[in-house]
Order: structure tokens, then C-alpha cells, then sequence
């Protein structure tokens, strides 16, 4: 592996060529010939979700991890470092539908020889009318294909950011093995009691025509507006005024709910009003998450507006009048409550209609009829959305696939908040959130989804004599038989001449949400009862690296997953990365068009710049991102390219033959001074800051290159004893080396080159530097020698600037004034500072602070003008250096 010095050490072209070489010496390979447990590093690392293009953030965080394997690995840890691939889900039939101009019919037969329309759309939403239809078989071949291409690229990107990953230690999220297990846990959570069936109000949207849950809401500021409706009360004594935001859900009204401690509903509580429009007779309720401030203090409860409904309608036991269809349109049918001429007649004039038209009509019905009191007020309000989603969503009836979380079981509840308590966080500000996400859940994990590319739910139905599923008695497969898709294959018992027949059978088309296969990454990465040596190797983890954005979902679920099924914890750390935020600040993502892709980024200012950048920030700190001005990045290019040069400066000093120590107090210093650099980097890697190990190693390399180099590199030549020579270029080497490795996961690609001038060996499975390695004697430490010389080296250069002088300008003397203390440690690198600032004699005199003055030129510098005594002597006085000199 040893490689020439180059005449002109270089950054570019390194990624390329470091990448080749780790690949076919298997550097980043993970060996368990002989592991145990505690010899083992094991990363849960995040499967990129693979639909289109990776970002800036992916970079930002996956750098993060990267460091923190690295510094395992070279501590001798045997490092489990897979990649998955969450390829299936909403976003990459999102991707494929406007990349091919297709969408899926499921009604529609399998054709062989279907080409898409096109190839290469743009990502970006487009009309379900303008794609083409094609079969659930076609569609998936499509998404199979693009995900593949996808991934590659990806990985690409990923090899060339230098990731230590194992690239044999890989997965899909829908490849049979996957399927397998996702199948197979929730077979164990239905036999268990986990897993259940039930026909209940389901967030719904209408775009994508699917459930959604709980963890994948997001709220967005909508425009709205608040109309006042007069329902009728029965006793006659006048109305009742409510105050709503949706008035087309009149006809879907079940009762007026207020809060019971509200004096001004009190005597109405057990009555009942008629609707306006509809005129259906419902009760007046009272229930405590009823708001008094909010519009009038009473509401109207229907099925369903919103989920404070979907509490009131299951808590109070009332009626459901549902009357949007999955399409987001008004059912055909009117409500069966609704009996009047004249109230059929007004729903019939919503039939079909969308929520925004039937909105308007009903808004005009009720002017006609004198029931909207006042004026409408508009108000901004926040509306539910499915986080992929772009309409609001509704909420429909459904039958559905829960997983239970506690929402409804307190026991459960205690024990995932008790293996909250057992993963430490990194930051541990964050536990918080896990904490209020499961005391906060309002309902169980609902896992189905009424969409294609996906893990089939695998169950079958039997079907009554007279063609009815009968859902309460599940047909399952055999754990053998998996992966299986219901929709295709028969069910146990049966052929498929008895699909779709009375008294045969019916395949479950759902499929999984994608979160039920992801919260099984560390079950599918470390080969669940599929390779037991493995698993025992690696689970629990030691780390689940990941966003902030997604402890509600991926962390609490795999969480949840590793409870049900093994009841323990799936890693015992947690670390979390922050958002990447551009110049105002606003998180970048894709549905706000602010992201920067990173191949380019990588391409112009090359990978180790680009880590330095990432490696900068802590876990849980958001990290601003100008691509026009890239500070940081432009910041590690120089301190990259500085160890190429550094190194090869230091390489170039020759050792003199024999055997020799480090023995001079400077170099001495160096090693104490290096020794706490070592231990501070060492012990913020363990606890997961690699931005402090980081600012620290860099700051000392700095002061080993601007003070330490320049003051021995006289002495490294050559120009003093053998001995004071092999101490100099020992100590260089020493400490180099030893900057190289803790350096080393941050810069692989400089670091490696460098390392392998002198090695046969990689860098990356080089030992991690220790203080023992360093020879210091015991209780010895660093005096400060190393930075009162490197301070008055820069009096010496300052007074030589200031004279517009070389700073090969010789000087005849200088005197050092300073307290005693200090000119006791500096006299011990006397040599050395007269040596480097060309100072024939050099002397000391005590005083308030460090200085060097009275430098007397030992010839004019030719513009300096008339100074010194008439001697042709020029003289001058080195100020003291402000703070931070």
C-alpha cells in the first residue's frame, strides 16, 4: 500500500483512488471470525429513503455516524456497519408515476410488453388524468427498476463521501427477506394479540387515496373562516348559535358538545335543537375537551371533522353519519337521519361534490334559508396533512390494520417509557421528545395502507355463502411459506378457482405502511432468524443514528418493535442529528425547493472539505448552509491541504543513524501538550461529540505547524548536535503521526494518502492514538513551554514586519522581559527561538508581562528608513501582542 511522495501533494483525485484501494483490501469489512459481543460496534444506520435524489442533510448527519465508526473502529472494535434502502412506500410511487407517466389501475391486466410513456419526469406532482394506467404487476416492475438506479446512484454518492460502511452488510426494505421478516413480526404481533382489525374513523387522504397515521401528520396554517349557524331548539324557546369552520359537514352532524363547567350552556345539556338545512334532531352534550373560548363555546360534533370528533363520537357513543368517500366527494347517499323533503333535497345538492364546492353550496343554502347569522370571519387556522400529502386530510370510516403502542394500554405505555429511560441520547435534550410522543399518542399504530408498492399483509379472508369476507376469522400462512402476497397466491386450504367465490376465500390487498418495515432495520441488517450468530453479535445495538424529525416515527417504532418481540432495547444509544437550515434559516427539505444536492458540492470543493464542514456541528444543533459562501467548507480545504503539506515537510527531515529519545524540553512540551489533546478528543468521541473532539485536535495541529514546526526546523536540519536533531524530528513524527489518526475520521481521504507514504497499512485500521505511546514519564505534563516561545516568535516576526523587513533579515540581539516564571520556561528553548528569528544574541530581563524588544537589525532593511544610533545599525521594539495574537 505504500505510495511515492508526490512533488506536489494534492486533495484531488484522492476520492477516487482511496476508495479503490479500501474496496479491494476489504478495509471497511466486518469480521466476526472469533467476535464476541463486546468486541463488536454495531450501527443501526438509517436506510435512505430511495426516491430521487439525496441532500445536503444526508451528508450532514450520515458524516456524523461515519466519525463516530471510524474512531470504533480504530479503538479495535470488529465495526457492524450495514446500508439499507427504504425503497418502498408512498414516495417512490410518487416518483415513479412522474419519472414513467404512468399510475396504477389494479382493475387492469398484466402487460408483458408495456413500455412507459417516457422516462426521466421531474419529480414534481402531475395530473392523474395526463398518466398512464397500467397494472399493480407493471407498476411495481417500475418501481423495482427505478429504485434499483436510484440506489446505485446513491451509493455512489455515499463511496465517494467516504463512508466506511460494508457494502456487503446491505439491504432493501422490499426484497424477499425483507418481506420475510415484516411478515413474520406481524404474524407474531396478530398471535400475540398485538395486531387487530377494526372498521374506525381513519385519517384519510384523498390524493393518494390511503390511511395515514398518527405519525406521519403534519400541520399546516391554512386560510379559513368561522360561520355562524342557528340550530333550532325542540322546546322552541329560540336558538343556538355555533360558530364552524366546516358548514358542509351539516349533514353529518350528531350532536352540539360545550364544556360542562360552561355556565352558559347548562340548561341546555340533555336537550336536543334541530340542524339547520337538514333539520335531523341531535343532542346538546357536554365534554371537557370542549373549548369556551373558542368561537361560541359550543360546537358542532360530525362525522368526522376533525379528531376531536372522533373522540366525542367514540366517548359519548354517538351515531355515525358519515358522508365523504374516499375519493374526498359527497357520498351519493344521503345520511338515513336526514328524513325531510325539503333535507334530502339539500344533500342532494352536495352528491358528488368536492369539500371546496359543497363547502360553497351549503354556505349558500343557508344564506337563503336565514340560518348563517352575521358575517363570515375569516380566520388562519392549522389544517392536518398527510406529511407527503398536499391536500388536507379527511376522515373516513375504514376497516383497518393496528398494531397496539400503548395509545390504549397503560402498561405498555410504562414499559416503552421505561426503555426510553435505558437509551442514552445524544444530546440528551432529546429524550424529551420520545417521552411527550408516547404520552401524547391518541390511538394504536394503524399499519395498513391502501396502496401498492409494498410488504403484502399477509392474511386471507374466508368468504360466507354469499360471497361476505368473514374478517373475524383470519386465514394466515405459515411462517415457511413467507414472503407471500395474498392478492396473488392462494390461501392454505384452497386453489385459486375458489378466489373471489362464495365459500372460498378473498386475499387481503392492503399493504404494510413502510414504517412497519423500517422499524425493523436492526432485525433485517443483522439477519433475524436467519443468521442467530449474527444477531447475538450485534443486538442490541450500540448506536441508532438518525434525525429529529423522525423520533415519532422511526425510533418510537422500532422501539415499539424490539419491546413486542424481544422486550428489550434495540440499541443503547440514540444520537441525534440536527436540521440543515439555509441562510434565513428555514430548514432545507425538498418540498420547499431550498435543498443542495451533494454530488456537485463533493465534485467542487472535494469529500474531506465537506465532512470538516458536517463534523463542525453537534448532534442536535441545526447547521446553516450558504452554498454561495461556504465558509466552513472552504475552512477544511485549508486545514486538508495543510496536512498534506505539513507532512510532507516533516517527512522530509532525515533522522541521524543511531539510537535516540526525545529529549529537549520543547519537544518534550509538545508531547504533554499532545497528550491532553489525545485524551480530551478520545473521551468526546466516546460520548458522541465529535465536534469537540475535532475543534480541539484541530486547534493543536494549527499550533504544531505555525509555533512548533517553525521553531524547531532549524534543529530538525540539522544545526545543532545529532542528539537535539533526533529529538527534534522524533517529536515531529511522534506527533504528526499521531494528528494523522485522530484526524483520520474526519479526513479519510488526506489522512490515508499521507499515511501511506510511510505505511504498508491503512490509516483507518491504524491503532487509535493513546497517551501511553507518547514515552512521558509518570505525572508529567506540559509547562505552556510550546506557546510562550511560539508567542514571542511572533514579537520577533511582528517587529520584522513592522520594519518591512524578511524575516530572514538577521538580528544581532533582542532582549526578552517578562516575569520570571516565564523567562525561566522560555530560556529553555533559547536555542531554538534565536535559531528560527535569526537572533545572534538573545538575553532576558524581568518585567510585567512577555515582550521581546531592543531587536537590533544586524543590517538596515533597505526601506526601513532612519532608524537606529548612527552605527548602521537599525534597531526595534516589539509591542506587546493584543489578546488573541
Amino acid at each position: 500500500m505504500t505510495s511515492a511522495m508526490p512533488e506536489k501533494p494534492a486533495l484531488e483525485g484522492l476520492e477516487a483512488r482511496w476508495g479503490q484501494v479500501w474496496e479491494a483490501d476489504r478495509t471497511y469489512r466486518f469480521d466476526r471470525t472469533d467476535a464476541t459481543r463486546a468486541s463488536v460496534f454495531s450501527v443501526d444506520t438509517p436506510p435512505p429513503t430511495a426516491s430521487g435524489s439525496l441532500h445536503i442533510g444526508h451528508v450532514f448527519s450520515y458524516t456524523h455516524t461515519d466519525v463516530k465508526a471510524r474512531f470504533e473502529r480504530m479503538r479495535g472494535k470488529r465495526v457492524f456497519y450495514p446500508m439499507g434502502w427504504d425503497d418502498n412506500g408512498l414516495p417512490t410511487e410518487r416518483r415513479v408515476q412522474n419519472f414513467y407517466g404512468v399510475r396504477c389501475d389494479p382493475s387492469l391486466p398484466y402487460d408483458a410488453d408495456f413500455t412507459p410513456p417516457f422516462e426521466g419526469g421531474d419529480n414534481k406532482s402531475s395530473k392523474a388524468a395526463d398518466q398512464v394506467p397500467i397494472s399493480r404487476r407493471n407498476f411495481i416492475e417500475l418501481c423495482e427498476r427505478l429504485t434499483v438506479e436510484d440506489e446505485k446512484q446513491f451509493e455512489d454518492v455515499w463511496r465517494k463521501l467516504g463512508l466506511s460502511v460494508d457494502w456487503t452488510q446491505s439491504y432493501r426494505t422490499i426484497d424477499d427477506d425483507s418481506q420475510a421478516i415484516a411478515q413474520k413480526a406481524f404474524l407474531r404481533n396478530l398471535a400475540r394479540g398485538e395486531a387487530y382489525q377494526a372498521d374506525a374513523p381513519t385519517l384519510w387522504d384523498v390524493t393518494f387515496r390511503t390511511a395515514v397515521a398518527q405519525a406521519e401528520l403534519e400541520d399546516k396554517e391554512m386560510p379559513g373562516a368561522y360561520h355562524k349557524l342557528a340550530f333550532h331548539r325542540t322546546d322552541g324557546q329560540g336558538d343556538v348559535l355555533i360558530d364552524t369552520t366546516r358548514p358542509e359537514l351539516l349533514p353529518a352532524c350528531v350532536a352540539l358538545v360545550a364544556h360542562p363547567d360552561d355556565e352558559r350552556y347548562q340548561a341546555l345539556f340533555g336537550t336536543t335543537v334541530r340542524s339547520p338545512l337538514f333539520d335531523v334532531e341531535v343532542p346538546v352534550v357536554a365534554h371537557h375537551l370542549a373549548q369556551p373560548d373558542k368561537g361560541s363555546g359550543i360546537a358542532m360534533v360530525c362525522t368526522f371533522g376533525d379528531t376531536n370528533d372522533v373522540v366525542w363520537w367514540r366517548e359519548l357513543q354517538l351515531p355515525n353519519r358519515a358522508v365523504i368517500g374516499f375519493d374526498g366527494r359527497f357520498v351519493s347517499e344521503a345520511p338515513e337521519a336526514i328524513t325531510s323533503e325539503a333535507g334530502r333535497a339539500s344533500y342532494a345538492q352536495l352528491a358528488g361534490k368536492t369539500v371546496f364546492s359543497a363547502k360553497q353550496s351549503v354556505v349558500e343554502q343557508l344564506t337563503a334559508s336565514g340560518e348563517l347569522v352575521g358575517e363570515i370571519r375569516k380566520i388562519s387556522h392549522p389544517v392536518k396533512f398527510f406529511e407527503k400529502g398536499d391536500k388536507p386530510l379527511e376522515i373516513v370510516s375504514t376497516r383497518q390494520w393496528y398494531v397496539v403502542n400503548g395509545a390504549r394500554d397503560e402498561q405498555l405505555k410504562g414499559s416503552l417509557l421505561e426503555r426510553g429511560g435505558q437509551v442514552a441520547f445524544h444530546p440528551d435534550f432529546m429524550r424529551v421528545r420520545y417521552d411527550n410522543w408516547v404520552n401524547g399518542l391518541n390511538g394504536d399504530w394503524l399499519i395498513s395502507r391502501q396502496r401498492f408498492f409494498g410488504v403484502p399483509i399477509p392474511v386471507w379472508y374466508p368468504l360466507d355463502g354469499d360471497g361476505n369476507p368473514v374478517f373475524d376469522e383470519v386465514i394466515v400462512p405459515t411462517e415457511a411459506q413467507l414472503p407471500i402476497d395474498p392478492a396473488s397466491q392462494a390461501a392454505p386450504g384452497y386453489d385459486e378457482s375458489q378466489r373471489g367465490v362464495p365459500g372460498g376465500f378473498v386475499g387481503e390487498v392492503d399493504v404494510m405502511d413502510t414504517w412497519a418495515t423500517s422499524s425493523l432495520t436492526p432485525q433485517l441488517a443483522g439477519g433475524w432468524e436467519r443468521d442467530p450468530e449474527l444477531f447475538d453479535l450485534v443486538f442490541p445495538y450500540d448506536v441508532r443514528p438518525q434525525g429529529q424529525d423522525i423520533i415519532r416515527t422511526w425510533l418510537f417504532s422500532t422501539m415499539l418493535r424490539s419491546q413486542l418481540e424481544s422486550g428489550t432495547v434495540p440499541w443503547k444509544n440514540a444520537s441525534i442529528s440536527g436540521f440543515i437550515v439555509d441562510p434565513d434559516r428555514k430548514k432545507m427539505s425538498k418540498s420547499k425547493g431550498n435543498v443542495v444536492t451533494p454530488a456537485a458540492m463533493l465534485d467542487d470543493h472535494g469529500s474531506d472539505s465537506v465532512r470538516y464542514w458536517a463534523a463542525s456541528s453537534r448532534l442536535g444543533t441545526d447547521a446553516a448552509f450558504d452554498p454561495q459562501n461556504p465558509k466552513q467548507i472552504k475552512i477544511g480545504r485549508r486545514l486538508a491541504i495543510k496536512v498534506l503539506n505539513a507532512a510532507k515537510f516533516v517527512y522530509s527531515f532525515e533522522l541521524p543513524s543511531g539510537e535516540f529519545e526525545i529529549t529537549q524540553p520543547l519537544d518534550r512540551d509538545l508531547l504533554a501538550s499532545f497528550a491532553a489533546v489525545i485524551e480530551t478528543a478520545t473521551e468526546a468521541l466516546e460520548g458522541y461529540d465529535h465536534a469537540r473532539a475535532l475543534e480541539t485536535t484541530e486547534k493543536f495541529f494549527w499550533t504544531f505547524c505555525d509555533d512548533y514546526l517553525e521553531l524547531v526546523k532549524e534543529r530538525a536540519y540539522g544545526a545543532t548536535t545529532p542528539a537535539e536533531q533526533a529529538s527534534a524530528v522524533l517529536a515531529l513524527r511522534t506527533v504528526l503521526e499521531g494528528l494523522l489518526r485522530l484526524l483520520a475520521p474526519y479526513l479519510p481521504f488526506a489522512t490515508e494518502e499521507v499515511w501511506s507514504w510511510t505505511h504498508d497499512d491503512s490509516v483507518h485500521r491504524a491503532a487509535w492514538p493513546t497517551v501511553d505511546e507518547l514515552g512521558l514519564t509518570e505525572g508529567e505534563t506540559s509547562s505552556g513551554l510550546v506557546g510562550l516561545v511560539g508567542q514571542a516568535l511572533i514579537f520577533v516576526r511582528r517587529a520584522k514586519s513592522d520594519a518591512k523587513a524578511s524575516q530572514k533579515t538577521p538580528v544581532a540581539s533582542a532582549v526578552i522581559t517578562g516575569p520570571s516564571a516565564q523567562l525561566e520556561l522560555v530560556k529553555l528553548a533559547a536555542g531554538d527561538l534565536a535559531a528560527v528569528g535569526k537572533i545572534a544574541e538573545l538575553s532576558f530581563a524581568e518585567g510585567d508581562e512577555l515582550a521581546v524588544g531592543d531587536i537590533v537589525f544586524a543590517e538596515v532593511p533597505a526601506d526601513a528608513g532612519a532608524a537606529g544610533s548612527g552605527s548602521g545599525v537599525g534597531t526595534a521594539a516589539a509591542p506587546a501582542p493584543t489578546a488573541g495574537a
